[in-house]
């Protein structure tokens, strides 16, 4: 009876003590149906496709290679599907791939509105998001969870840039032309928040729906208010076509002005420079910034024929990042793992000295761009000026006015 007590007691302490370990001191093959599975939910189709879609799936796949394609002795799988811009298609597709493919990291998500109802998914489930394509800032506000990192960019840091800039520059009464979900709204509501504080004036807004074809009547709204700026809270298509139909209708001619609150290279270079020369622009990464970022960028456009935005390029980081910390972490288990991607620096083509804020705010440095003038184009993509570095602390929203529960105060 002893003998078996005695036994009972020493494989208790060895279970109490393997439990203590940290998650790197745990040996090999604790990875979840011995595959690390990354689900890309994007759009491929519509009006975000450009700068998310295919792009960012490439993306996640150069990570993935590499890193070397394995982890842990283990394979990377990379999974991608059509969210179609609808927040049912989209979290059912995320749901499926939890409950009945394993997956363990949800990335991109090029939609506010399903990112929110992700971020909802991956907390209740134990498994992790890293938004890279929407800009919604409750993500790290009254949405944030455990379980989720706002990686590249969001509403907050783009008004930031190009509202504080353009008020500064004379342009201190603004009109909206704002795309009617939470994506648009947040552009709008941040962006107005900071022209005001700035000293600027808010002069009106109009809604339109998303895909919309014929802006003539918002144009002439905006033209009818007389603002010197008229904000673009949209993105995508129904930014170029606002963007068109402002030149059509002589907007730009009649000494109003453009401020692009998230524009892309694909869509500069659709446009082209022409038609948005001069424009304001705030972003997280340009393609031709350094030989670093050159190099990266041209193989990324020998595989998909366009040159990496901000969103793409952070998908590649973050997918990096989140191999990384499986490594150290020694598991796919999205505890131990958040806390590696948490305590960790990431220094690679998309940003330099990078970290996750107790929020999940992914912090690093935005940039302030303008569009140049065709004349001042030296060869193909080569379309902005560097006009400021914004640092991290001073782009993104301070903790002082957070409400995300995590946060301590």
């Amino acid at each position: 009876m002893k003998r078996h007590l005695r036994t009972a007691l020493m494989a208790g302490a060895a279970m109490l003590l393997a439990a203590s370990l940290p998650a790197a001191a745990q040996p090999a093959g604790t990875i979840s149906d011995d595959v690390v599975r990354i689900g890309v939910i994007t759009d491929l189709s519509g009006v975000f496709s450009d700068q998310s879609g295919r792009g960012s799936v490439t993306a996640a796949q150069m990570a993935v290679e590499d890193f070397g394609g394995t982890v842990l002795g283990k394979p990377i799988e990379v999974l991608s599907a059509d969210h179609q811009n609808k927040v049912d298609v989209g979290s059912s597709i995320v749901r499926e791939w939890i409950d009945s493919r394993g997956v363990d990291l949800v990335q991109d998500v090029a939609n506010s509105g399903l990112a929110l109802a992700v971020a909802d998914l991956v907390r209740d489930k134990n498994r992790i998001a890293i938004f890279n394509g929407p800009s919604v800032t409750r993500l790290t506000g009254d949405k944030c969870t455990p379980n989720t990192i706002h990686y590249a960019y969001d509403a907050y840091a783009l008004a930031k840039g190009t509202g504080t800039q353009t008020v500064r520059q004379g342009g201190d009464t603004w009109f909206f032309l704002t795309v009617d979900f939470a994506f648009g709204h947040g552009l709008e509501e941040n962006t107005a928040r900071i022209v005001r504080d700035s000293g600027g004036q808010v002069l009106g807004a109009v809604r339109f729906p998303l895909n919309s074809m014929d802006f003539a009547s918002y144009v002439n709204q905006a033209q009818a208010s007389g603002a010197r700026i008229v904000g673009l809270a949209t993105t995508g298509t129904d930014a170029r076509n606002a963007i068109k139909a402002a030149s059509e209708f002589g907007l730009t001619q009649s000494g109003q002005e453009l401020a692009g609150l998230l524009l892309f290279d694909t869509d500069i270079h659709a446009l082209g420079l022409e038609v948005t020369q001069g424009m304001y622009l705030t972003t997280a990464f340009y393609w031709d910034r350094d030989e670093e970022t050159r190099a990266f960028s041209k193989r990324f456009f020998d595989k998909v024929n366009i040159m990496p935005n901000m969103g793409q390029a952070g998908v590649y980081s973050s997918t990096l990042a989140y191999l990384k910390a499986v490594e150290a972490a020694g598991t796919d288990e999205a505890g131990p793992v958040m806390e590696r991607l948490k305590s960790m620096r990431v220094n690679d083509v998309f940003v330099k000295d990078g970290w996750v804020r107790e929020d999940g705010r992914f912090m690093r440095d935005m940039y302030l761009m303008q569009v140049k003038k065709p004349s001042e184009s030296r060869y193909p993509w080569d379309y902005y000026h560097l006009r400021a570095t914004i640092p991290a602390e001073e782009a993104f929203r301070p903790l002082s006015e957070s409400d995300c529960p995590l946060v301590k105060k």
